[in-house]
């Protein structure tokens, strides 16, 4: 028995609006899909400039497509000579490895601005030879800049001024390189070296750390010939050559505290201790090291401690009076008698000017 016929009216449904599209919008369809790869790609490769190893799913999840998408832009990647390794596993993924070709530039805002005023600072330093570069970075820094991006960068540099200092001693880009160099690789470095009176002399040094205070630089080494830890001024360092010969550092100095004590008291002849009522985190917050040198106050933890030990030095009792006196905060004179008294008779000096008797 044949199957039954359905006599009903069929009612024809409209095709969508814009059906079947014209050239124009498959045109502008494919320009759109090319944008969005392109978009994606750029992503895709800040993801893999910011970390060394990426889950595949993650990747999936960050830009927001299927697994085999991520697979078929990483394949884009490579087509353009990027080297995208794939790890295979339980825990693979992918990272960019090693090339010679340098990815596009891609900041954002913040990172920017940063370079910009990085590289602002780096113009005005003492350091010779980097000036040019640093004005030379930023030319080219502004060619590749979006120009929102542009015109946030010439407004930082358009409107900032460096305050004149003091004319300081030129250091040597070239020392300074092969000086990082040394600490870097743990490698020895020899080199002649100026003392505080002009001496020449030679130095063969284990180097640990440069630290920079804002006017100088200074070399933090072992000493192979004294069997010590020194510091050495890198603007005093002449003609520096690797050794080739590595170390290790078995107990190296605190360099920053090192440094701060080798120019905040070793040159001057009054050295004082004062007491400040802040734990040493809140302590160093306030008083960084171009101040002075911070120590524990005795207490076997020093975090949790109420207080910390500042030591503060000159060459007359003159300024050390004023720093006291200019000090926010209750301070405790513990050395020397000299300068506690001094600070007291400061204090009954003012009040005796402004009409209230000293405290008893």
């Amino acid at each position: 028995m044949p199957p039954p016929t359905d006599n009903r009216p069929r009612t024809a449904h409209p095709a969508p609006k814009g059906w079947p599209p014209t050239a124009r919008a498959r045109k502008n369809r494919r320009v759109m899909d090319v944008m969005d790869t392109a978009a994606r790609l750029l992503r895709l490769l800040s993801l893999l400039q910011a970390r060394t190893h990426w889950p595949g799913e993650e990747l999936s999840e960050r830009l927001g497509v299927t697994p085999r998408t991520v697979r078929r832009d990483v394949t884009r990647l490579r087509s353009l000579g990027y080297p995208v390794q794939a790890e295979l596993g339980t825990h693979g993924g992918y990272r960019l490895g090693a090339s010679g070709r340098l990815p596009p530039l891609l900041l954002d805002d913040d990172e920017a601005v940063a370079i910009a005023v990085g590289l602002g600072v780096a113009a005005t330093t003492a350091v010779s030879g980097v000036a040019d570069g640093a004005v030379a970075a930023l030319a080219k820094l502004d060619q590749v800049l979006p120009v929102r991006l542009r015109e946030r960068v010439s407004a930082v540099r358009a409107s900032t001024v460096q305050l004149p200092g003091p004319e300081l001693p030129r250091v040597d880009a070239d020392v300074l390189v092969v000086l990082a160099t040394g600490c870097r690789r743990t490698e020895g470095v020899r080199f002649g070296y100026l003392d505080h009176q002009g001496r020449a002399g030679e130095r063969s040094v284990e180097p640990y750390r440069i630290v920079h205070t804002g006017r100088r630089w200074y070399l933090v080494a072992r000493d192979r010939d004294r069997a010590d830890w020194r510091t050495f001024r890198v603007d005093r360092v002449r003609e520096p050559v690797l050794t080739g010969r590595h170390h290790e550092h078995t107990d190296p100095p605190d360099a920053v505290a090192m440094v701060s004590e080798g120019t905040n008291l070793a040159p001057w002849s009054i050295q004082a201790r004062l007491r400040v009522p802040f734990g040493l985190a809140e302590a160093r917050r306030r008083f960084p090291p171009s101040v002075g040198v911070l120590e524990p106050d005795g207490e076997p933890d020093e975090h949790n401690a109420p207080s910390a030990i500042l030591r503060v030095a000159a060459n007359d009792l003159g300024p050390l009076v004023s720093f006291v006196a200019g000090l926010d905060c209750e301070v405790d004179v513990l050395a020397p008698e000299e300068l506690r008294v001094a600070v007291r008779d400061h204090g009954a000096r003012l009040a005796a000017r402004h009409g209230r008797p000293p405290p008893a």
